[in-house]
């Protein structure tokens, strides 16, 4: 039997020179935050500057890994570089909206458009939603 309840699983791939894909699957939480962190520390130490987390197979994040995010965000600004979350799922979007990541951190639907976002620059803050 596995110890964790609820493993997480991280692939790592390199769309470029640059920029790190890291797709995570399973629950981001207090037991499993420091994995991540770690695949984050390690693709900084080999020069990537843009991070893009693919996050469609995360069904629950708490604030262990809004803070890995965050903290990710606020390392890779001095670069500059930047974090970009990719398909949360809708009661992750709901958390990061709750608690404002969202509005620090870009959430973008594809690694197309994460990249693009990462070329043109990236919004220093990404724009709120419109309300309408």
């Amino acid at each position: 039997m596995s110890i964790a309840q609820n493993p997480l699983s991280i692939k790592v791939e390199v769309p470029r020179e640059d920029a790190v894909l890291l797709t995570v699957e399973g629950d981001l939480d207090m037991d499993t935050a420091t994995e991540l962190q770690h695949h984050l520390a390690n693709q900084l130490h080999h020069g990537r500057r843009h991070f893009l987390l693919d996050i469609a197979g995360v069904p629950f994040m708490d604030s262990s890994g809004m803070n890995i995010v965050l903290r990710a965000y606020q390392e890779v600004r001095e670069i500059p570089g930047g974090v970009y979350v990719i398909s949360p799922t809708p009661a992750v979007r709901r958390i990061m909206d709750l608690t404002g990541v969202s509005i620090t951190v870009p959430i973008v639907d594809s690694v197309e458009e994460a990249l693009a976002v990462a070329d043109s620059g990236g919004p220093a803050t990404p724009e709120p939603p419109a309300e309408g």
